[in-house]
């Protein structure tokens, strides 16, 4: 999901960079611009992502398995 402390590092970026009040009112405007457009995107955490790395593995070894069944079956079809 949304890591907030990456929104926290680029506002920290601009309170640096632009002066007094013109920054919080800017900061406000970004923070929602910023959180909206992030909610918008279609994320998963790294967990998620780990979890369906590991589901796509077993799949794959899974697979291989059955087409190596399936081969030595078609061999013995033709054999007969």
């Amino acid at each position: 999901m949304i890591n907030p402390q990456n929104i926290e590092q680029v506002l920290d970026s601009l309170r640096r960079a632009v002066p007094g009040g013109l920054a919080q009112e800017v900061e406000k405007n970004l923070r929602a611009a910023l959180t909206a457009a992030l909610a918008k995107l279609d994320l998963v955490t790294r967990e998620e992502l780990d979890v369906q790395a590991a589901v796509l593995a077993r799949t794959r070894a899974r697979l291989e398995e059955l087409e190596k069944q399936v081969a030595e079956l078609e061999k013995m079809l033709l054999k007969k």
